[in-house]
């Protein structure tokens, strides 16, 4: 047990009906789910575990990471971290001009939201924090280890936000992660709580690139970079699909495709919505996978906090005297200053009423910058249906796993899959796991799939490495 107080639904009295997250419904369905016992599919093989998620579609999300469109500064996300007339404080990755989109964006707007808000609190003020994601749970700390009093709303049943855990012992030999949880050398912060909480990880690698005909030779991006790189000496910006035409680079070619596909995944935009002065990031030679319940990350951090779950806010008002969150049921409780985390997608969608409204400055951010959709379908079996994995010398090897080998990404090369980029974790846990990731408008066609359609797309798209077509 923690410390943390969590008060859940209506059961803690007055505060419990308080609402806490983005949109005024008061009792949301997570959006991400997971089905134990998958029907069988059409094709030859039907996976033991499935779970996929849809935060497109999830009205406390409405996408995944943020990223800078085509002819937006990221000016924009200073202009939003602001703070409006030392009331409210807005932090997110999506504040975050350093590397916005990421894990340890989230993590450090948290931490430099509360200390914005500890320069200017006197002594016993009361301060809330709306959303119990990354962000939130990080200004949680920072503020009740400054001696605070701290209370924070959210939305779901369950702290996280866009990070969740999906912890069955019968159904995955590690939990299945459904929102963020690849990490780059870069992610420091979030590196060092993984190590603090002793959570296991693998290092992810050894791309294999296959069509319906077999292995094909790697995708170099060089010719990515150097498109970014020319659109980047240009006098306005101009979409990556755009330089990368000026290039003579063919988008319809099926590694190009594919490889941008991989881009896609980790940014959530398409080619013609990414800017080249503020391009996506290019797929990483390593990433690193955490093979642990992320949730004890969120149980240190709000740790001595007070946490209302099930609690969507749908009105903030403010003054110069302090700040009061409103619900639907037209019920209010007063703070003297707020942290608001809702993700941009919530922001975008005016799930959150304010009164007054937020300044040109911040109101233009939002409408300027873009949210990402990125959706993940994570596949046990009970034996390995492919025909080949990859070991960590890059060769074909056999599909049976091998614990002392690299996980490893797989690329869909041409075809019409709808999920290009996958992830081979069979090498890590022992078992036949393999996890979809798919970015952009296709993460939209995703995301409004059923559970059903999600696997009948899945196992088609992973059709080039099946053992049997």
């Amino acid at each position: 047990m923690t410390r943390r107080t969590l008060l859940i639904g209506a059961g803690a009295g007055v505060l419990g009906v308080l609402l806490a997250s983005c949109t005024p419904e008061p009792a949301p369905s997570p959006t991400p789910t997971r089905t134990p016992t998958p029907r069988p599919t059409s094709g030859a093989i039907t996976p033991a575990a499935f779970a996929r998620s849809a935060w497109t579609t999830d009205p406390f999300s409405l996408g995944a990471a943020s990223y800078t469109p085509v002819g937006t500064q990221q000016s924009a996300r200073d202009a939003l971290a602001e703070s409006v007339e030392d009331r409210l404080f807005l932090a997110g990755e999506a504040t975050d001009a350093e590397a916005p989109g990421t894990i340890d964006a989230a993590l450090r707007s948290g931490e430099r939201a509360a200390q914005d808000v500890l320069r200017v609190a006197g002594s016993g003020e009361r301060i809330a924090v709306i959303g119990a994601g990354l962000a939130g749970a990080a200004a949680a700390s920072r503020l009740v280890g400054a001696g605070a009093e701290v209370m924070v709303f959210e939305a779901r049943d369950r702290v996280g936000g866009r990070v969740q855990s999906v912890v069955d012992d019968k159904a995955w030999p590690v939990p299945a992660q459904l929102g963020g949880w690849l990490l780059a050398e870069a992610d420091t912060e979030m590196l060092a709580q993984l190590t603090s909480l002793d959570i296991r990880s693998a290092v992810v690698s050894t791309p294999l690139w296959r069509s319906a005909e077999g292995d094909v030779d790697p995708v170099s991006a060089d010719p990515v970079q150097a498109a970014i790189n020319a659109g980047q000496q240009k006098p306005a910006d101009e979409s990556l699909a755009d330089a990368l035409a000026d290039a003579g680079v063919d988008l319809e070619e099926p590694g190009i495709a594919a490889l941008l596909a991989a881009v896609s995944s980790t940014s959530g935009s398409d080619t013609d919505e990414a800017s080249t002065w503020f391009p996506p990031l290019l797929p990483a030679a390593e990433r690193i996978a955490p093979l642990g319940d992320l949730g004890p990350v969120f149980d240190e951090l709000l740790d001595g906090a007070k946490v209302s779950l099930s609690s969507p806010v749908s009105r903030v008002a403010y003054d110069d005297a302090g700040v009061s969150l409103g619900v639907a049921t037209g019920e209010s409780l007063s703070f003297d200053r707020v942290i608001i985390t809702v993700p941009l997608g919530v922001l975008q969608s005016e799930g959150l009423q304010f009164a007054p409204a937020l300044p040109f400055s911040h109101r233009g951010a939002i409408a300027e910058l873009g949210m990402g959709r990125i959706e993940t379908v994570w596949m046990r079996f009970e034996e390995s249906p492919f025909a080949v994995a990859a070991d960590p010398s890059g060769d074909a090897a056999s599909a049976t796993p091998d614990p002392s080998a690299t996980p490893s990404i797989w690329h869909v090369v041409g075809g019409d899959a709808l999920i290009r980029t996958w992830i081979d974790l069979s090498a890590a846990t022992g078992e036949s796991i393999v996890v979809g990731i798919v970015g952009g408008e296709d993460a939209q066609t995703f995301a409004e799939l059923d559970d059903d359609e999600v696997l009948e797309a899945a196992i088609g798209s992973l059709a080039p490495f099946l053992a049997t077509p």
